[in-house]
C-alpha cells in the first residue's frame, strides 16, 4: 500500500513568521506532527511519503500516481488549501482519509473526503487500518474518549527534510485544565491534561538528535505546565539529567500560561531542562476583558509585573493579544499599546477576537445570532459581530498594528527586553558551530535588511546598541533585528488585507462623513 501523507498549505495572512522564515532561507517552521505520527501507526510494509505544501509549491501528478490513498491532517486555518487538495485527489481519482481539528469540527463541510479520522488517531485510526484490511472501511471514525498517549508511537521524523525547517517538534502533553471561551482545547482534548513519560519524549529527542541539525525543538503542548506535579516530578529531571549526559544542541520552545511566574521551582527546572522561548495568551490588560472570557488565570495579578520576572528569569516571552471583546471600549487600543510596549515582549501578536466552532464563545455568539460569517483564521478579520462599531474596531487594530509593529516602535521594545533579559546561570552550553549554509544566511540577512530595506538603520541602530550595552546578546539583536522586519511587513500585509476586505464599511464611513 502507498500512502502519500499531505499537510495543507498554510495562508501567508495567518503565518506570523513567513517573511523571516524567507529570509534565513527556510520553507517553513516545523514538520507536521501529527502526520509523522500517522505514519509511524501504518502496517510494516506500506510505504509512505511526506509532502508538505510549505515545503513544496503543488501537488505533483506522478506522486498522485503512486499513492492508493491521500492522508490529509489539518486546522482550521488551512482549509482553503485542504479544498485545493480534496479537488485534485478527487479529479486524479485518489482517495483521501482525512484527519486533524479542521474535519473533527467540520467534516460535514467536506463531502469529497472518502474517510474521516475523527478526534484523536490513538483510538480512531486503528479501528480504520482493520475494517482496511477486512475490506469494509466505514465514512466516519469518531470517538468521545480520550486516547492514553502513553501509546503514541515515535514519530516517522525520518519522513521530514528538517534542511527545511526553522525548528523541529515534539508533544509532551494534550488537554488544558482552563477554560479560556474563545479556544477550543479543552473540546479536543480536555481539561485533564494527559502525558507522555520521559522516556518516550528522550527517545523523540534522541531521534531528532540523530537525524540531524536542529537548533531549536517546539514542545508543541495546549499548556506545558498543566499538569505541575508531573512535569516537576518526571519530565524535567529526566531531560536535565538527560542533557547533562547528551549536552544537545539545542534548547526548547513551547506554550504555558502566566502563572509560570508563581512558581519559583518549576522555574528553576525548566530552565535547567533547557526551555528558553515561551508563547504566553496575555490576551488583555482590561479585567473584565479577561473576566468575559473566562481567562481566570490572567487575574488577580501583575501581569507586567510577571512578565518582567520571567524575562529576567531567562525566559524570552511571545504574548498572544486580542482586541475585540464585547467589553472592550475605543479606550482599550491604546491601552493594549502600552502595555504591550511596557511588556518588552520581542513578539507581540496581536488579533481580533475570532470564534472557532467547537468553542464556549462559538455557541454564545451563534445563539445570539452575531455569527457574521463562517470561521476562517485570517490575521485581522472576524466572525464575529462585534458590540462596538466595526470601522472602530479595525480602525483601533490597525493603530495597535502600527504603534507596536513599526520599526521604531519595535526597536523601542526590543531594547527594553534588553535590559530586563538575564542569561540564566544553568551551566548550559551549547557549542557555536557554524556551516557554510549559515553563513550564507547572515550575508544574506545583511543584504536583505541591512542594506536593501528601507528602515536598514533601525537594524542597525538595534546591532550598535547591544555592542555598546550587552555585547554578550548580539546572536539575540542579530535574531530580533530580522523580527523587526519581520513584524513590519506583517503589519503592511495585514493593513492591506484588512482594508480590502472591509472596502465597503470604509467606502461607507467615507461617505457618511462626506
Amino acid at each position: 500500500m502507498n500512502i502519500l501523507l499531505v499537510y495543507p498549505k498554510m495562508p501567508d495572512t495567518f503565518y506570523a513568521m513567513r517573511h523571516f522564515i524567507d529570509v534565513i532561507g527556510k520553507r517553513a517552521a516545523y514538520p507536521p506532527l501529527g502526520l509523522l505520527t500517522i505514519a509511524a501507526m501504518l502496517p510494516e510494509g506500506w510505504n509512505r511519503r511526506l509532502l508538505d505544501l510549505n515545503v513544496v509549491d503543488t501537488l505533483n501528478p506522478e506522486e498522485l500516481a503512486w499513492a492508493d490513498y491521500v492522508f490529509l491532517s489539518a486546522m482550521n486555518v488551512q482549509h482553503e488549501s485542504v479544498r485545493e487538495i480534496v479537488s485534485i485527489c478527487r479529479e486524479k481519482g485518489v482517495k483521501i482519509v482525512a484527519g486533524g481539528p479542521l474535519f473533527t469540527h467540520e467534516y460535514e463541510g467536506f463531502p469529497e473526503v472518502d474517510h474521516f479520522i475523527l478526534n484523536e488517531a490513538e483510538i480512531t485510526f486503528p479501528l480504520f487500518l482493520e475494517d482496511l484490511k477486512n475490506g469494509n472501511p466505514k465514512a466516519v471514525y469518531e470517538t468521545k474518549q480520550f486516547a492514553d498517549i502513553t501509546t503514541s508511537p515515535l514519530p516517522a521524523f525520518e519522513l521530514a527534510d528538517m534542511d527545511n525547517y526553522v525548528y523541529s517538534i515534539v508533544q509532551y502533553s494534550r488537554g488544558c485544565p482552563y477554560m479560556c471561551d474563545f479556544c477550543d482545547v479543552t473540546a479536543l482534548f480536555g481539561r485533564k491534561p494527559r502525558i507522555k513519560s520521559s522516556e518516550q519524549i528522550i527517545r523523540e529527542l534522541e531521534r531528532i538528535h540523530a537525524l540531524g541539525d536542529t537548533k531549536l525543538i517546539l514542545f508543541a503542548d495546549d499548556n506545558l505546565i498543566g499538569n505541575k506535579r508531573e512535569l516537576k516530578k518526571d519530565l524535567l529531571p529526566a531531560l536535565i539529567e538527560w542533557r547533562k549526559k547528551v549536552n544537545p544542541p539545542f534548547f526548547f520552545a513551547t506554550q504555558l500560561t502566566i502563572n509560570l511566574a508563581d512558581d519559583e521551582e518549576l522555574m528553576d527546572l525548566l530552565l535547567k531542562a533547557g526551555f528558553r522561548h515561551i508563547f504566553i495568551g496575555i490576551e488583555t490588560p482590561d479585567e473584565d476583558g479577561l473576566k468575559v472570557s473566562h481567562k481566570t488565570q490572567n487575574l488577580k495579578r501583575d501581569q507586567l509585573f510577571n512578565m518582567n520576572k520571567l524575562h529576567q528569569a531567562g525566559f524570552i516571552i511571545s504574548g498572544g493579544f486580542i482586541v475585540g471583546f464585547d467589553t472592550d471600549t475605543p479606550a482599550i487600543f491604546r491601552q493594549q499599546i502600552e502595555f504591550i510596549q511596557q511588556s518588552g515582549i520581542p513578539l507581540p501578536i496581536v488579533n481580533i477576537l475570532k470564534a472557532p466552532p467547537g468553542t464556549e464563545l462559538y455557541d454564545r455568539i451563534k445563539m445570539e445570532g452575531r455569527l457574521s460569517k463562517p470561521f476562517a483564521f485570517t490575521e485581522g478579520e472576524t466572525n464575529i459581530t462585534p458590540m462596538m462599531e466595526e470601522k472602530v474596531l479595525y480602525d483601533g487594530f490597525l493603530e495597535v498594528m502600527a504603534n507596536i509593529y513599526e520599526p521604531e516602535k519595535s526597536f523601542e521594545r526590543i531594547i527594553r527586553f534588553m535590559e530586563l533579559y538575564q542569561v540564566p546561570k544553568t551551566g548550559i552550553r551549547i557549542p557555536e558551530t557554524y556551516k557554510v549554509r549559515e553563513l550564507l544566511m547572515v550575508l544574506k540577512v545583511v543584504y536583505r535588511i541591512g542594506i536593501r530595506y528601507s528602515h536598514r538603520a533601525y537594524f542597525w541602530k538595534l546591532l550598535f546598541w547591544t555592542f555598546r550595552n550587552k555585547r554578550a546578546y548580539l546572536d539575540k539583536a542579530f535574531f530580533y533585528g530580522v523580527m523587526m522586519y519581520q513584524m513590519h511587513q506583517t503589519f503592511l500585509h495585514i493593513r492591506k488585507n484588512v482594508l480590502i476586505e472591509n472596502h465597503v464599511l470604509y467606502a461607507e464611513a467615507e461617505e457618511k462623513a462626506a
